[in-house]
């Protein structure tokens, strides 16, 4: 990984990571060909004080040990048989993360569309909407880091939101406090952003400026 990637991923709170973020290019660089997509939705998580978190309390198992690595690390995992994709933040060892819940296509479309077979905003509007678009259905990157697989993250390459909103956690059961907190951050307007409103979509401008 890039010291960039590794600075940008470590600089900061993880919910300040999480809003610079938004907006950034994720890409992918699949077998079927280059697929992308700008970042409009995505969660922190705060490591072991975060009841929400997969590694509340300290918890570390091999499950969820991308989290405690290098800033930048690629964490994959399944819930409710859908994988979602994830990144480790701050210094090796402190567990916070940030799951990418949304992004807006970019290049490699078609084959989005094929492998979901879907299109339109529906496409990439969440977690596992995302994953199934790319073609990821495996955890063979989990444990490396982005820029040193097939997945990247473009941090020159992106957009600027025109406004970022929060609200609490989308589909986790409840965890007390934590569950609710507003560490949910998405660009306001933009389509490709799971459970956004058809009244609240900007289509003229996808909430960029």
């Amino acid at each position: 990984m890039s010291d960039k990637l590794r600075k940008f991923f470590s600089e900061g709170t993880t919910d300040e990571i999480t809003k610079k973020l938004l907006g950034k290019l994720l890409v992918y660089n699949s077998p079927q060909g280059l697929m992308s997509g700008y970042i409009t939705e995505a969660e922190a998580y705060l490591g072991a004080k975060d009841s929400a978190a997969h590694a509340y309390q300290g918890k570390r198992t091999p499950s969820n040990e991308a989290l405690y690595g290098y800033p930048g690390t690629v964490y994959i995992y399944s819930i409710h048989s859908r994988l979602c994709l994830d990144i480790a933040t701050q210094a090796k060892d402190t567990p916070e993360g940030i799951l990418i819940r949304g992004i807006e296509p970019y290049q490699g479309i078609k084959w989005m569309e094929r492998n979901r077979s879907k299109h339109g905003y529906n496409l990439t509007n969440g977690p596992g909407k995302l994953m199934q678009a790319l073609g990821i259905e495996d955890k063979k990157m989990n444990l490396l880091e982005f820029g040193e697989t097939d997945l990247d993250i473009k941090l020159d390459d992106g957009k600027i939101p025109e406004k970022i909103e929060s609200s609490g956690r989308i589909g986790v059961s409840d965890r007390g406090k934590w569950t609710e907190k507003p560490y949910r951050f998405y660009v306001a307007g933009n389509p490709y952003v799971s459970k956004m409103a058809k009244r609240d979509m900007n289509l003229e401008t996808y909430g960029w400026k």
